[in-house]
């Protein structure tokens, strides 16, 4: 018997979990109904697409991400950083007229006073770090990645990068994209890939690094079809060496880095980081799920496990 369903929900996707009595993952289940692709509001209707036969399941549901912004079913508003397990429950947002309970979001403001917010990643670190973890850096790699700083359950601070969409906007909408060969969804990263790492981890300018992925190829020195994994590893890089330089201002350890995620983008991450000399961790690709176990038992949502589920933070 199901002791939870946990869902993250993001912008153009959703994914539910099924959780015993223990905390463990029994069954999941996904569907392209995140936020952005449900109309007229109807949450209610996706939700039930999205859980089919689990939809009469007694067990209570709680979720993460997008569907608590204000584009979501209902907003939950977000908590301030540096922010901890209880301040997420503390900020638990009930859906009316239904079974769901959503996690907020957490917002800091950098260095010059310009706000950051993430939603759902938040909880993914909640499942990825243990409690008794001390000043890790980890990196959540997105479409918007975020890097962040976390002490013994603690998210002590965090910093987006837009290097996903960036890439992508470049490729299709700019002059970029017109020598380049479609890029392969999900493809491994090839010796192009590790070209555009060692350009990225160099100094330089972002707005004018970007351009030498038309430049070698209108040289004739990167083929079409590697034009994509150049600029990919280019922009990779250089976020990884920007998050470097953020990170030791926080005095972490910019040279030991802990993934989160599970995916093809997870593995390009990782590539960059070992060509960077950095020692790489991945987290578990259940990390959403874990986070949600965690907060809705602190919650009282579900009873304490009957065994231990490993870590809890954020």
């Amino acid at each position: 018997m199901n002791a939870l369903i946990a869902i993250d929900w993001g912008t153009t996707a959703a994914r539910a979990y099924a959780l015993d009595g223990a905390g463990t993952v029994t069954g999941t289940r996904s569907a392209p109904l995140g936020v952005q692709n449900v109309q007229d509001g109807r949450f209610a209707e996706a939700l039930a697409a999205l859980l089919g036969d689990w939809h009469d399941d007694p067990a209570p549901r709680i979720a993460c991400g997008m569907i608590g912004s204000r584009q979501g079913w209902i907003e939950a508003p977000y908590v301030a950083c540096p922010a901890q397990l209880p301040d997420l429950v503390a900020g638990l947002v009930h859906v009316p007229g239904s079974r769901l309970t959503i996690v907020p979001g957490v917002r800091t403001r950098d260095a010059y006073d310009v706000p950051d917010v993430m939603r759902g990643e938040e909880t993914q670190i909640a499942g990825a770090i243990a409690a008794r973890d001390e000043r890790v850096l980890c990196a959540l790699p997105g479409t918007h990645s975020k890097w962040a700083c976390v002490d013994a359950g603690r998210l002590v601070d965090f910093l987006s990068f837009m290097t996903g969409e960036m890439w992508g906007v470049l490729l299709k909408h700019s002059i970029l994209g017109r020598l380049a060969a479609p890029a392969a969804e999900g493809s491994e990263p090839g010796p192009a890939f590790g070209s555009g790492v060692a350009r990225g981890l160099g100094p330089g300018n972002l707005a004018h690094d970007v351009f030498g992925a038309r430049t070698l190829a209108l040289m004739g020195e990167l083929a079409a079809e590697d034009v994509a994994d150049w600029l990919s590893g280019m922009m990779i890089a250089r976020e990884i060496r920007n998050a470097g330089t953020w990170a030791h201002r926080h005095g972490y350890d910019g040279a030991r880095v802990r993934l989160v995620g599970a995916d093809a983008l997870v593995a390009r991450y990782a590539a960059a980081m070992h060509q960077a000399d950095i020692a790489v961790e991945v987290a578990g690709s259940n990390a959403a799920a874990q986070g949600l176990w965690r907060i809705a038992t602190l919650a009282g949502i579900v009873s304490s496990p009957t065994k231990s589920s490993g870590a809890s933070s954020a």
